[in-house]
């Protein structure tokens, strides 16, 4: 950073070098960029609404719900399993899908009550 626009515009040169210092690790701001890609397709988020409404869902009601194609949703699903975002639970031929954890259902819900701000609170 050059120093001489430091001096004019920062106040404490202190916190800057803290700021610095607890920078993120590269490996982790890497990770932190594909959770936040996975989350930016609006088929995967609606996925993610889905499985946040009940305890878990097998592909067939995946489709049904949002009205497209197996081969859509499995491709969609297969992105969050990458990502760690919805784990699986196999039972006989049906493989069924819920959100890995509550920090998925998190920040979905603190994305979507920021969105619902700009239409008064409404869905």
């Amino acid at each position: 950073m050059d120093k001489h626009f430091c001096d004019i515009h920062c106040t404490d040169e202190a916190d800057l070098l803290k700021i610095k210092k607890n920078s993120l690790d590269e490996e982790v701001i890497t990770k932190l960029s594909a959770f936040f890609k996975a989350l930016s397709d609006p088929t995967r988020l609606r996925i993610i609404y889905a499985l946040s409404q009940t305890e878990e869902l097998c592909v067939y009601h995946i489709c049904c719900i949002l009205e497209m194609s197996p081969s859509s949703i499995s491709h969609q699903l297969r992105v969050l399993r990458q990502m760690d975002l919805v784990k699986t639970r196999k039972e006989a031929q049906s493989v069924y899908y819920s959100l890995k954890d509550k920090h998925v259902l998190q920040t979905f819900n603190q994305g979507l009550e920021h969105v619902l701000e700009q239409f008064g609170g409404q869905i």
